[in-house]
């Protein structure tokens, strides 16, 4: 039976900063990776391949950006 994986860290999108947000969106994006492919040592093989490939690298600044945005929104921008 596979693990079960929390794709939003303690329930929440809520930060108190904008920084904080910033790593919440890292850790997520890395949650995305971790879920659909849940095999260690087959990341691990595949850490190679995108590292050297400028298209790939994109492709996860991206998948940030997005996450990022997600966050932002949910914390309105960080304005009280």
């Amino acid at each position: 039976m596979s693990e079960s994986i929390e794709l939003v860290p303690n329930g929440t999108l809520i930060t108190p900063t904008a920084e904080e947000g910033r790593q919440l969106a890292i850790k997520m994006a890395r949650l995305i990776i971790k879920a659909t492919q849940p095999d260690a040592a087959v990341r691990a093989t595949l850490r190679a391949v995108y590292a050297d490939d400028a298209n790939m690298l994109i492709a996860i600044g991206q998948t940030v950006a997005t996450e990022f945005a997600t966050i932002a929104a949910a914390n309105n921008y960080w304005r009280k």
